[in-house]
């Protein structure tokens, strides 16, 4: 399966997606495809062959594209003008309802999809600065994370594309914490959160309502790299600020991945019984300023896209944690989005 896999990476800066065939030890890139100015989040529908992108210029939007597996490129077939642009993309219900989060708006949609196009958003939630929205694997539940707010909304996402509040609506992060990036362990009974001015890895119980309950966090950045803690409004580099981005799940869930773009590195928490998280994490170096990465389909490697390198690392994944390099790749300016089709 990996070797018929694709990785794709949005560059925000050139606003393209460049695409790579995922070997065993080696990416083959494929093409490089225009997609807009400020492209950064995107979802896969990989039965339809669909990419979901969003976009800032000329205008914020959602553009459809469909992918040549062949040759990696990737062809506009529909766009969908929105008020702001968008921090994240989810695809629920077997593609039939696209999921958006805003930051710079601080807001979330529902869209159903027909054929690859967006219809009128059947629900919207407001909160300051949503970076992340994430579904269940059976997409009937939602969440919406709020960085300026320090919060995730949690809802029953129906078939229809309405959301309706759980029971609370909303749970908290450390105040002041910048929560970011939510995942899901596989068997969606634990909820790890990623925090981008404590460098936190923190994770929830989640109950069969779908509620999320905070039991434990763990320090997911370098230790001996003197990060302080950061605030909303900063500039990391300038002041040596914990700069948390993104995170995954590895190995079958035995490690979550966590990048951290200040000191470049990525972080590795074992879990342990039930999803807890273990406290001796491991540090492996990583591409410059690590805003997003992507775990390969089978958990033992990891493709992560430099902000400030404009490249692509493929690495392998040890039992151990430790990443081991296999190769750097070309991909474009600002890169900072990874996923796999």
């Amino acid at each position: 399966m990996a070797e018929q896999s694709i990785v794709l990476v949005g560059n925000a800066s050139d606003g393209t997606i460049a695409s790579f065939r995922l070997g065993d030890q080696a990416l083959v890139p494929l093409a490089v495809s225009r997609v807009g100015s400020g492209c950064s989040a995107f979802a896969v529908d990989a039965v339809r062959g669909l990419v979901y992108c969003a976009t800032k210029e000329p205008c914020p939007a959602v553009v459809t594209l469909r992918l040549d597996r062949a040759t990696g490129a990737l062809t506009e077939t529909a766009r969908a003008a929105i008020d702001d642009p968008l921090a994240s993309l989810a695809l629920a219900r077997d593609g039939g309802l696209l999921l958006g989060a805003s930051y710079h708006g601080g807001w979330g949609a529902v869209w159903p999809v027909t054929d690859g196009r967006l219809r009128a958003a059947t629900a919207r939630v407001e909160h300051d600065a949503l970076h992340c929205v994430l579904t269940t694997a059976a997409g009937d539940a939602a969440y919406f994370v709020s960085l300026g707010e320090d919060l995730i909304v949690q809802c029953a996402l129906a078939a229809d594309g309405t959301l309706v509040p759980l029971d609370p609506p909303s749970v908290a992060a450390p105040k002041g914490s910048g929560a970011r990036h939510l995942v899901l362990a596989g068997d969606e009974r634990s909820a790890y959160l990623m925090t981008e001015f404590t460098g936190q890895a923190i994770r929830y119980l989640r109950d069969e309502a779908g509620t999320l309950t905070g039991v434990e966090a763990v320090d997911a950045f370098d230790p001996h790299a003197g990060l302080k803690v950061s605030r909303r409004g900063a500039d990391p580099r300038a002041e040596g600020l914990i700069w948390g981005a993104d995170l995954h799940l590895a190995r079958d869930g035995a490690w979550l991945l966590c990048s951290e773009r200040a000191a470049s590195t990525i972080v590795a928490v074992p879990l342990g019984r039930g999803g807890s998280l273990g406290t001796q994490v491991v540090v492996s170096p990583a591409e410059q300023q690590p805003r997003g990465f992507a775990v390969t389909p089978d958990g033992r490697g990891v493709v992560v896209a430099g902000e400030a390198s404009g490249q692509v690392s493929y690495a392998g994944v040890n039992d151990d944690g430790t990443l081991v390099l296999k190769g750097r790749y070309a991909s474009g300016a600002g890169a900072n989005w990874v996923r796999f089709a």
